[in-house]
């Protein structure tokens, strides 16, 4: 189903290392409104969309696998030259005890991911909404992100990653038009 390019959706630099920031960007790496959450979301709905629309969820959730991909290489970036001190100080210590610096899918707040972040109710036009609400909270959190730090490299790519969330809003707003339209045609037998 899938071809793997061994590069990045959209180029990733930091200009500098960055803790807090990482501890930050782990929200959309596996929090609530995620990139794994939002992968996981789409592709497990398909199953249950009409046809007409069944493409563009799966379109939508391989792209997220590679936002998250992205995420993971500016969390890897920003921490990769820290200093056990430097990860203690602001405030990964119990994060680097049960970790090192390997990822792991949790929040900012530490909080590990969960199933019960994502939801499927079987009825197309109610999914289509969740995935409308969905990109919309990740488009606000990343516009968060992109206050919270002044790494103008950084900022880019979160732009980047901004500004996909605000066409997967449309593209799942056109769909449920689709459906609407679909619903709403007599049907004859």
């Amino acid at each position: 189903m899938w071809v793997y390019e061994k590069k990045l959706q959209y180029p990733v630099r930091v200009a500098k290392c960055d803790i807090r920031m990482a501890k930050y960007l782990a929200e959309q790496y596996g929090g609530a409104d995620g990139e794994l959450s939002a992968a996981l979301r789409y592709l497990n709905q398909r199953y249950t969309i009409p046809d007409k629309v069944i493409g563009l969820l799966n379109d939508i959730g391989t792209e997220e696998f590679a936002h998250l991909e992205m995420i993971a290489t500016m969390i890897y970036k920003l921490t990769k030259d820290a200093t056990v001190e430097e990860l203690d100080a602001a405030g990964m210590g119990a994060y680097y005890v049960s970790h090192d610096r390997a990822l792991f899918y949790q929040n900012a707040g530490g909080v590990p991911w969960t199933a019960t972040y994502i939801q499927a109710k079987g009825d197309p036009i109610a999914d289509l909404y969740e995935d409308i609400a969905a990109e919309e909270k990740a488009r606000a959190t990343y516009q968060w992100l992109i206050d919270m730090t002044d790494d103008v490299d950084l900022q880019d790519s979160l732009k980047f990653l901004r500004e996909r969330e605000i066409v997967h809003s449309l593209r799942f707003r056109e769909a449920v038009e689709i459906l609407k339209d679909n619903r709403d045609q007599k049907k004859f037998f």
